[in-house]
């Protein structure tokens, strides 16, 4: 069985029969994450959309895997955010254009995983809440609107993060994780 996509003949069972078959195994690993920045960009359940801003990258080596337009970050930013995050309260990061201060470090806390942030003011004096969030292989980055809580955006990047360590934990050890306790 074959599938053609953007062009090229691809063998349902994983061979392709193009010359250029790394820039096709790029374009559809990219194309599988863009649905993912797509979902973070949804409205949440009280009918508005707290995510304007997205972007998936991968930790080791530091890449941009999937993003909204609007926002470019660069490896050096992705390197301090995969760092451990314990000069954060005193030396913040840059994501894409905007400083950021810290607000709460749950990097390492297990079933929350996620670093919540708020960038300086803009020209206009708008601050944006921003979330990173923290999977096995990559990081989930999620900057509001102006409008937007911390704890929207928060909602966002967590439920795609919660969802892929469960895929990681499930590739990795065969079966599910159990719940967290609370």
């Amino acid at each position: 069985m074959y599938i053609r996509a953007r062009g090229f003949l691809l063998s349902a069972f994983g061979s392709f029969s193009s010359p250029s078959s790394t820039y096709l195994r790029l374009y559809l690993h990219r194309m599988s994450w863009d649905s993912y920045i797509t979902n973070i960009m949804t409205a949440d359940p009280s009918g508005t959309v707290p995510v304007r801003l997205a972007v998936i990258c991968g930790k080791n080596p530091p890449s941009v895997w999937a993003s909204s337009p609007g926002i470019t970050v660069t490896p050096e930013q992705m390197k301090v955010l995969c760092g451990d995050g314990s000069t954060f309260g005193q030396c913040s990061p840059t994501i894409g254009p905007y400083k950021c201060r810290m607000l709460r470090n749950n990097k390492d806390t297990d079933g929350l995983w996620c670093i919540d942030f708020k960038t300086a003011a803009d020209a206009e004096g708008n601050t944006f809440s921003v979330c990173v969030g923290y999977t096995l292989t990559a990081i989930v980055i999620g900057i509001g609107t102006k409008e937007a809580s911390g704890g929207q955006v928060s909602a966002k990047v967590f439920g795609i993060v919660t969802y892929l360590r469960q895929k990681q934990h499930v590739r990795t050890h065969g079966h599910r994780p159990p719940p967290p306790t609370r």
